[in-house]
């Protein structure tokens, strides 16, 4: 799988896919039943509000998404759809088969929320509190993930209504603990997959969006190929010889060969990586170490990130990783142990897929108002579905208009804040996409 895509080359797939007009001439764009869908989702508005604001202020770490899951079970099943329940441990899937045979889509939505206290001053806003990891927090939906829900419930509620328009099945894909969950717990994508949730029936395609709280309301971005980095977790124990701080040169220090190997994996990103080839990111978060200011330490622990683009940059950079951390270590006497793990691997863009489901994006938010992004650093386990089967994943605006995209708080934080007129146009994307696939648009 190459996942090397220059901007040039994305614009240039985006302009293949439009395409020039005779082109166009060759795949009608249905106006009935895009004009359908969106007349569908406009009388979906104040459900998916009413969803979203009750999803939001009763919000649930991942693994966890009980009530969630239930909600969205009750609703499913009000439909008519066969549904599972309990995958990947509070995961629901509904499946709606269509009047005719033919492919098989799926789309996705996650249902976890943050340990993050709400700032913002809404009348929903979550007031929940919980124990996370032996500290008392708030849980709070900071990364949109209550939009996700309900704009997927008001595709089901559109799609089921079109159900003579689709040749083929839909499996609609309620996911948790897409955040991560508790350490020693699996969850999430990974689980889902691995309890075969692209199986029985077997999936073809794949989409899911993500509500952008700096981009505005009425906008979709995407990106062919690598859209978001992988991401990994690294711990370092930088073992060492303890002593009394009085008198170090009885020691083999390992706080001062920790301070060394954090600057020494600086240079891994700023000297040994060819960074006009793809973006990388190596953050030290947390250094552990030491009980007392007069006790050198025996062992000092780093835990870090590392997010890349593409998979031959990600072994250069764990190779180096390993190589400084070592090398360092064995300079000042010490040792180093290293340990990497993926916790997910890059959102990767089919680019043929992308190409034949642009022209849909466009009619879903108008030409104008879809563009290709830049690559994302941030780390996204809807990559997990798209090892297995061709996926797409669009970004979809949540900034009111005119917002200057500086002063709008960020995802994962406490005044996180979403522009509900914007969650129509999610869910006609999704109908969109799921429709124009089946009928072979």
């Amino acid at each position: 799988m190459k996942n090397r895509y220059s901007l040039a080359a994305a614009l240039a797939l985006t302009l293949s896919a439009a395409g020039p007009a005779s082109a166009q001439k060759s795949k009608p764009a249905a106006p009935n039943l895009t004009a359908r869908v969106a007349q569908l989702a406009e009388q979906e508005k104040a459900q998916v509000i009413a969803w979203r604001r009750d999803l939001h202020e009763h919000p649930e770490l991942g693994n966890q998404e009980t009530r969630t899951a239930a909600l969205v079970a009750a609703h499913l099943r009000s439909l008519g759809l066969e549904v599972q329940t309990d995958v990947a441990r509070t995961g629901v899937v509904g499946i709606l088969k269509g009047g005719r045979p033919g492919p098989v889509v799926a789309l996705r939505a996650d249902m976890d929320a943050l340990p993050v206290t709400e700032s913002a001053d809404l009348p929903f806003a979550s007031k929940v509190r919980t124990d996370y990891n032996g500290q008392q927090v708030g849980v709070m939906h900071a990364c949109g993930h209550d939009t996700h829900v309900a704009m997927l419930l008001g595709a089901a509620d559109v799609l089921v209504k079109m159900k003579k328009d689709l040749p083929g099945t839909v499996k609609f894909i309620f996911q948790p603990a897409e955040e991560g969950s508790l350490p020693g717990i699996e969850g999430g994508a990974r689980l889902m997959v691995k309890e075969g949730v692209l199986e029985n029936p077997k999936v073809d395609a794949i989409f899911g969006i993500h509500i952008q709280a700096q981009t505005e309301v009425g906008r979709l971005s995407y990106r062919p190929g690598g859209e978001m980095a992988s991401s990994d977790v690294f711990s370092i124990k930088v073992k060492g010889k303890s002593a009394h701080g009085a008198y170090p040169w009885l020691s083999v220090d390992p706080v001062v060969t920790a301070a060394q190997i954090i600057l020494g994996l600086q240079t891994i990103v700023s000297r040994q990586v060819e960074l006009t080839e793809d973006a990388v990111v190596l953050t030290v978060g947390m250094v552990h170490g030491g009980v007392r200011n007069n006790i050198i330490p025996e062992q000092v622990e780093l835990t870090g990130t590392i997010r890349c683009l593409n998979k031959g940059m990600q072994q250069k950079v764990w190779a180096a990783v390993r190589r400084t951390a070592n090398g360092i270590a064995e300079s000042a006497g010490a040792t180093a142990e290293v340990d990497i793990t993926n916790y997910a691997p890059i959102t990767y863009n089919d680019p043929a897929l992308t190409s034949r489901m642009v022209p849909s994006l466009q009619r879903a938010a108008g030409p104008a108002n879809v563009t290709v992004q830049k690559a994302v650093t941030g780390a996204e386990d809807f990559a997990f579905y798209q090892e297995k089967v061709p996926g797409l994943f669009v970004f979809v605006g949540g900034m009111p208009v005119g917002k200057d995209p500086a002063t709008t708080a960020p995802h994962h934080t406490a005044g996180f804040f979403v522009d509900e007129s914007g969650l129509t146009l999610g869910v006609r994307t999704l109908a969109t996409l799921a429709l124009d696939y089946l009928n072979g648009k």
